[in-house]
């Protein structure tokens, strides 16, 4: 597997994660719902892309920073909320 450059960027109101890996670049973005919840609204992930990896780690990327946080994620993102779904060990971090 390729190595993943993955970053965070974050704003007052929102932010975004970014793993790009091969010259192709993922994004899952989030709003700020109050101080002590974010809400991910999107995750794109190029076709070149598919099957890799890219947006399972920027989920999981952003499990691990809720907690370091202490906050909690409204998944509005049908793909952020599948993969959640299927990690009952993120699922602390739920809303």
């Amino acid at each position: 597997m390729s190595v993943m450059d993955l970053k965070r960027e974050d704003g007052a109101t929102g932010g975004r994660y970014l793993v790009t890996i091969d010259g192709h670049t993922a994004e899952m973005t989030y709003s700020k719902a109050g101080a002590t919840r974010i809400i991910i609204d999107h995750t794109g992930v190029p076709d070149a892309l598919r099957g890799k990896g890219a947006g399972q780690a920027l989920v999981k990327r952003a499990v691990e920073d809720a907690r370091t946080a202490g906050i909690k994620i409204i998944p509005l993102c049908p793909f952020a909320k599948a993969q959640i779904e299927k990690h009952p060990e993120w699922q602390d971090v739920l809303a």
